[in-house]
């Protein structure tokens, strides 16, 4: 039952969310780090073709350091960059929980009429 496209799809997302959530916050920690290079985490590419290929969608989250131009200290953290992507991943953690409920309000509202 919870090992349908859309459940694990909605797993991978939330978990790979979470992930991006804790590298951004990595990064604003570390702004004033000589030489600290910024954490991107990736993970929509690989859902997408998983699903479209028909794989199992259960993918992780890759983390690698961002290539951006660094500061004259080797940091290449971006303050503006970082809170526009907070804000997003934000966004998009919540819509992802409110389908993990509301796949349970189905699941709920289905054991009560049996």
């Amino acid at each position: 039952m919870f090992d349908d496209v859309t459940s694990v799809a909605l797993r991978s997302s939330v978990a790979s969310l979470a992930a991006r959530q804790r590298a951004i916050s990595q990064n604003i920690a570390n702004i004033q780090t000589p030489g600290y290079g910024a954490q991107r985490v990736s993970f929509e590419d690989d859902l997408a073709r998983a699903v479209d290929q028909g794989e199992s969608p259960a993918v992780t989250a890759t983390t690698a350091t961002s290539l951006e131009p660094t500061r004259l200290d080797g940091n290449n953290v971006n303050l503006d960059t970082e809170t526009m992507s907070s804000v997003d991943t934000t966004m998009r953690y919540q819509l992802a929980l409110r389908a993990v409920d509301s796949e349970f309000s189905v699941l709920r509202a289905a054991m009560r009429t049996s």
